[in-house]
């Protein structure tokens, strides 16, 4: 969320800000309603002093005033509660406008309306040399690591069974990733929930536009696409102290997407399913601009550093102003290579938000002059599976249908080679 003062003497920056990022947010009428709200809110705090200023008349007065006194009461009540109703109405209308709002995009992010006009900045390792590479899929099923079939009849659409070495080589990326990031020290590792309160959507800025790719309980709860939601509202309503920040958590969490409005999109195999587990990097730090832009690059090269670990090749996009979400302010994708595809494909999102979340979720600290400031936030994904098993696995694909272990993967794993019955 944007602060309304900084809306209202910025409107044609935020419309145009609203523009690249290909969102649709009327800000002539959030502006309208803004007036509106706080010409009824000083009538309101009037009559409220009012009614107080008299409240002490009456118990100075004479009878006979204090029964004048008593009726005016009673009129200014009467319309004090009608004046309240009117502002709670516009109040609630005026927090449905400003949670639209998008967050700015930062002034290096490229025009365009889809990822098709993401723009590469790097890329890294060799592709392998593969004459017919075999799909995931039938790599999977042929080697016993993966029921598609039985997925689907236990699960529904798009169900997935990981079995025998394939859950063995989903459980040695998590290892992986965990003895990573413990090596490499500050960051502070968390198991969050994924069914996670409204109010913490709201604040991460998934809702209310994106409700429609989440999963709802019948209390009216969420489950979460991703372990930034719950990682961001532990600290909500909270005030952090300076000297903590930067916070670095690496957050592991299971993950539910509908996966709404890719119906007909991979459909088949691993890559976008409903339910999946991921880490995710999450950073509270100071109201920076500067140390922002530092740490979003740390982050990506955290992320990057896991994929160079596994000799998987890769490259960075800087996503375009319509393939940011609401409160993005920069973005970079990071795509895996994908044999039986020959292209990348999406593995990693890594993102800041300035203060937009924090904002929502209030979360500050006090600066070093003892004001209060927002804190900034970032989000990166460190590795989420199965999807990842999808590069690990045609990657190393052998001619005769075997799959050699990444180094990194092999004291987890126990053998250096995944082949029928192995």
């Amino acid at each position: 969320m944007l602060d309304i003062k900084f809306i209202r003497e910025n409107a044609d920056l935020i419309k145009a800000g609203a523009k690249k990022k290909h969102l649709e947010v009327d800000i002539n009428q959030l502006l309208a309603v803004d007036e509106k709200r706080r010409g009824l809110l000083s009538e309101v705090e009037g009559m409220r002093a009012k009614q107080n200023t008299v409240s002490d008349e009456v118990v100075k007065a004479s009878p006979d005033e204090k029964a004048r006194l008593i009726g005016e009461m009673k009129t200014l009540k009467e319309t004090l509660s009608t004046k309240e109703k009117e502002l709670a109405e516009v109040d609630h209308q005026w927090q449905l406008l400003m949670v639209q709002v998008p967050n700015l995009p930062d002034l290096s992010v490229p025009e365009g309306a889809s990822d098709a006009d993401n723009v590469e900045v790097r890329v890294w390792g060799d592709k392998p040399a593969i004459a017919n590479p075999k799909s995931h899929v039938e790599l999977m099923q042929n080697l016993g690591m993966a029921d598609f079939e039985r997925g689907t009849k236990v699960s529904g659409f798009r169900g997935y069974i990981l079995k025998g070495d394939g859950a063995l080589l989903n459980y040695a990326v998590w290892n992986f990733v965990q003895d990573h990031f413990v090596k490499k020290g500050g960051f502070t590792p968390m198991l969050v929930p994924s069914l996670v309160k409204r109010v913490a959507f709201l604040g991460t800025g998934y809702l209310p536009q994106g409700e429609e790719d989440l999963y709802k309980t019948q209390d009216g709860d969420f489950l979460a696409g991703t372990g930034e939601v719950a990682t961001m509202a532990y600290y909500m309503n909270e005030t952090l102290d300076k000297k903590d920040l930067p916070m670095k958590m690496l957050s592991f969490s299971p993950c539910f997407r509908r996966e709404a409005g890719s119906h007909g999109k991979d459909t088949k195999g691993l890559m976008r399913v409903h339910e999946f587990f991921k880490f995710e990097q999450v950073v509270l730090c100071e109201a920076s601009h500067e140390e922002t832009v530092r740490l979003h690059e740390e982050l990506t090269q955290n992320a990057e550093g896991l994929l160079q670990a596994l000799n998987l090749p890769y490259h960075v996009v800087v996503n375009c102003g319509g393939d940011l979400g609401l409160g993005q302010v920069k973005k970079y994708d990071i795509e895996a290579w994908v044999p039986s595809e020959g292209k990348y494909r999406e593995t990693h999102s890594s993102s800041y938000f300035h203060d937009f979340q924090t904002r929502r979720l209030n979360i500050r600290y006090r600066d070093e002059n003892g004001a209060m400031q927002y804190a900034h936030s970032l989000n990166n994904t460190a590795l989420a599976t199965p999807r990842i098993l999808i590069s690990i696995i045609e990657n190393n694909q052998n001619e005769e249908g075997s799959i050699t272990v990444p180094e990194a993967l092999r004291s987890y794993m126990g053998k250096d080679k995944i082949q029928k019955n192995s």
